[in-house]
């Protein structure tokens, strides 16, 4: 009996020391089990939704004044496709200088001031025509929009209209001509075209023809600076059907660097009614150039008069124009809305130089121009004082200097 009570004893103390052993076993298990089990980790916030932001275009754009093709141009053209045993018209030489100028534009505008066409014989002054050939060197040369309203758009009568016509029809479809129209029931018809996302709308008008009304039986017609209602009508619809309008204006009195008081009262009106920058030429010499509050505040540029680009007339100041540079940014915010803006205006001098007695008739930019060409020029003949400092003076005393890429 006392060996049994003595076992039992035994069995109960070795169950008292196993029983804390297996409860700290059991524990381990579970604080591993528990270490084990990932921790929850919270959701991430969502990122907020990020701003629509307003996308920006941007258009690079020149405007070069008249383009006045007199005998010497062509004549010497024409004996330098003979030398070369071409047929037709050699142009080149006259713009390689400006070429990689051109090159920087997406947009090149050109006062296109004689007819040119394939059809009729060339002629000068005081009634224009021009070769063909003349249109396609200078298509080549990157100019896109030709301004065909001036003084010498009706010089070869219906005839001419017609050529001329049916010439810029035959470049290629990025050439677009502006000025002509087919009759008053084509008033509505606004030349416009899209570069880089901008629509970009084309107005040409004249002040006068020399004299010659519009020829009879003519299949299109300019507009005059006094048809104010057409003008009006006009710019106001090219404003609401683009983003931007280009007015080309032939204008003012030949030979003078002032413009008239009728020059900046037209300018005016026409950025009250929606133009966006004024061109201005005809005069053939230089004249100023300034900002315009609109009606609608806003900032419209004109340049009053671009002066002569390639030509062969006999006056220092005739040899020197300008080309207007500016750059067009169109913001187009998310709600669909758009403002397209000019900015950075800038007129680069150029001279059209030629030798003795108009030979090598050719352009240069004023940067590119030398001491050694201006003394070579056959205008010192009659005015011994051209030079780079005499084209410097003309520049800075009729433009303000402001816009001037001397």
């Amino acid at each position: 009996m006392k060996k049994r009570l003595l076992v039992l004893a035994l069995s109960v103390l070795a169950l008292l020391m196993v029983v804390p052993l297996l409860g700290s076993a059991v524990d381990s298990v579970r604080d591993a089990a528990s270490q084990a089990q990932p921790t929850a980790t919270p959701a991430p916030s969502p990122s907020p939704t990020p701003e629509p932001t307003p996308t920006v275009s941007t258009v690079r754009f020149s405007a070069t004044g008249d383009n006045l093709i007199h005998t010497g141009i062509y004549n010497q053209a024409a004996r330098r496709a003979q030398a070369e045993g071409k047929e037709g018209y050699d142009f080149s030489f006259c713009y390689d200088a400006v070429r990689d100028f051109y090159a920087g534009f997406d947009v090149n505008w050109i006062n296109q001031e004689t007819l040119v066409n394939d059809e009729l014989e060339p002629s000068s002054y005081p009634c224009f025509s021009t070769p063909g050939d003349m249109g396609r060197e200078l298509y080549d040369t990157g100019f896109r929009v030709f301004s065909l309203a001036n003084n010498h758009t009706y010089d070869k009568g219906a005839e001419g209209i017609a050529a001329t016509r049916r010439f810029w029809s035959s470049l290629p479809e990025d050439a677009v001509t502006c000025g002509l129209y087919a009759g008053e029931e084509d008033y509505d018809n606004i030349v416009i075209r899209e570069t880089g996302g901008i629509r970009i709308a084309y107005l040409s008008y004249t002040e006068f023809t020399n004299g010659i009304p519009t020829p009879s039986g003519a299949e299109a017609n300019l507009i005059y600076t006094s048809q104010t209602d057409v003008m009006q009508r006009q710019i106001e619809l090219a404003r609401q059907q683009a983003d931007f309008v280009v007015v080309g204006v032939h204008w003012g009195v030949e030979g003078s660097h002032k413009a008239t008081d009728a020059q900046r009262a037209l300018a005016q009106q026409m950025a009250d009614w929606g133009a966006g920058v004024v061109i201005g030429t005809h005069p053939h010499v230089v004249q100023d150039a300034q900002w315009l509050t609109a009606a609608d505040g806003r900032q419209v540029f004109v340049a009053y008069s671009l002066g002569n680009f390639l030509n062969a007339q006999s006056t220092a100041d005739t040899m020197i124009g300008a080309v207007l540079s500016f750059t067009l940014e169109k913001t187009t915010r998310p709600d669909g809305s758009s403002e397209t803006v000019l900015k950075d205006p800038t007129l680069h001098p150029t001279v059209n130089h030629y030798g003795r007695n108009y030979s090598q008739i050719r352009i240069y930019l004023f940067k590119d121009y030398t001491d050694e060409l201006a003394q070579s020029h056959g205008v010192r003949e009659n005015f011994p004082d051209f030079s780079r400092s005499y084209i410097e003076s003309v520049l800075r005393n009729n433009i303000d200097n402001q816009f001037l890429d001397l």
